[in-house]
């Protein structure tokens, strides 16, 4: 179905990611992975050959150059991008400065607007498709998440418009607004405590309609319904995988 398409999936070592590059290459796909640890990328790709994965910080603006370069390299050729990797931050006003809000709009604005810009030529050639991670958050004010929300805001006006702009370039773009979902995000990129996660975790599956936090399946497959064949006149639009929180 998705036979020998080439994929790139920033943040792909994990979580949503990891599982779309699982998807994705069950289906016959090329997908290169990138993160910042070696030693993950490694371990994964020596289980799943149609997985390669390249060492790469989000927040480094050469980056996005050299994972394009890597795919092409691999493989001569990408159809499908997928910006995933994030950061976040649960801050209050007063607590804001100006390292956070710069390291949050490195890697949700400006690592993805790279990496498509530098895409673009290739994505041209194949008729291509770049999927943006968004967040419930990015259309729900949510206390403390003014950061990180609006980022995602700015992602959600950034998918519509390079929709607009790239659709003369046979170049579709999406975006997924994912609600939480199960993976290490609130440690790791949130900078919170395994005691603080686990409380806004139980305050998310009380505030969900459907009573649960996602898995990083739930969200995968939305990935990878938008690159199926019988898709491809869809263009411009974010789509809420969030087991109903958007409407609460």
């Amino acid at each position: 179905m998705l036979n020998d398409k080439v994929v790139i999936i920033t943040g792909g070592g994990a979580g949503i990611g990891f599982a779309a590059a699982q998807m994705f290459a069950a289906k016959g796909a090329k997908v290169l992975i990138t993160g910042r640890r070696a030693e993950v990328l490694e371990e994964i790709t020596a289980k799943h050959p149609n997985i390669k994965g390249v060492v790469a910080d989000a927040s480094d603006p050469d980056s996005a150059a050299d994972t394009v370069s890597a795919a092409i390299d691999l493989w001569g050729r990408i159809d499908i991008i997928i910006n995933n990797a994030g950061a976040g931050g649960i801050m209050p006003l007063e607590h804001v400065s100006a390292q956070a809000i710069t390291d949050i709009f490195a890697v949700n604005v400006l690592a993805p607007t790279l990496l498509a810009a530098a895409a673009i030529p290739h994505l041209e050639k194949t008729k291509g498709l770049i999927i943006n991670m968004s967040s419930t958050f990015g259309s729900k004010a949510g206390a403390n998440l003014s950061l990180y929300g609006s980022s995602k805001a700015a992602m959600e006006y950034m998918t519509q418009s390079w929709a607009l702009e790239l659709a003369p370039k046979g170049i579709r773009v999406n975006a997924i607004a994912s609600g939480p979902v199960e993976t290490s995000f609130l440690e790791e990129r949130m900078g919170l405590t395994p005691e603080q996660a686990e409380a806004v975790k139980e305050h998310e599956r009380r505030s969900i309609p459907l009573g649960r936090r996602g898995e990083p399946a739930d969200v995968a497959a939305w990935i990878v319904s938008l690159a199926k064949p019988g898709m491809d006149w869809i263009t411009g639009q974010v789509i809420a995988v969030d087991g109903g929180l958007n409407i609460t």
